[in-house]
C-alpha cells in the first residue's frame, strides 16, 4: 500500500519574488524514483488534478514534473463571500455529472471531474449555478498554460485518443 504524504509545490511567486507554496496530498508510488500520485486537485498549483502522477525530486524543492495525466480536470471556484451556500448549490449539481469536491475553504471550492464528461456539460453546469452568485468566478486549474493563462494544453486529446 502507498504511503500518504504532503509535498510542498510552488503555486507561484509574490511581488517580492518569494515562492508561494501549497501543501498537496499525495501517495508515494515509487520512493526511489520520487514518484507520487496527487490525491486531490490543488487550489493554487496550476497544471495538476487529482490522480495525476508526478515526479518530485526532494533535493530540488522548486520543481516537479508531470509524468502522466489522470484525465481529470481541476475546477477552482473563488468567491468574495463565504462558500457555504455556493457549496450547497454547486456540489450536488457537479456530483450529478460525476464531479467530486476536493477542497472547501471559506472562499474557495475545488472540484475534480473527468474530462470525458465534456467541457460543454461542465461549463454549462458551472455557469448555470454561478449565475446566482455574482461575486464568484471559476477557472480550470489544468487546462491552460500557466505562463500565459490562455493557451490550451490539449493534454485531453491524448486521453480521448486512447479511449
Amino acid at each position: 500500500m502507498s504511503d500518504a504524504v504532503q509535498i510542498p509545490l510552488i503555486a507561484g511567486y509574490n511581488k517580492q519574488g518569494e515562492a508561494m507554496v501549497e501543501q498537496v496530498n499525495a501517495l508515494v508510488i515509487d520512493d526511489k524514483r520520487k514518484e507520487f500520485r496527487i490525491e486531490k486537485s490543488p487550489a493554487f498549483v496550476r497544471g495538476l488534478a487529482a490522480d495525476d502522477r508526478i515526479s518530485y525530486p526532494t533535493d530540488d524543492k522548486a520543481g516537479w514534473e508531470l509524468l502522466e495525466h489522470s484525465g481529470n480536470l481541476c475546477i477552482r471556484v473563488f468567491s468574495k463571500l463565504n462558500t457555504d451556500d455556493l457549496d450547497q448549490m454547486l456540489t450536488p449539481e457537479l456530483e450529478l455529472i460525476d464531479g467530486k469536491l476536493d477542497v472547501k475553504s471559506p472562499r474557495i471550492l475545488v472540484y475534480t471531474i473527468h474530462v470525458s464528461i465534456g467541457f460543454q456539460k461542465i461549463e454549462d453546469t458551472l455557469n448555470k449555478v454561478l449565475a446566482g452568485f455574482p461575486d464568484t468566478v471559476w477557472y480550470y486549474g489544468n487546462v491552460y498554460d500557466a505562463d500565459d493563462g490562455v493557451t490550451p494544453l490539449n493534454w485531453w486529446l491524448d486521453i480521448a485518443a486512447s479511449v
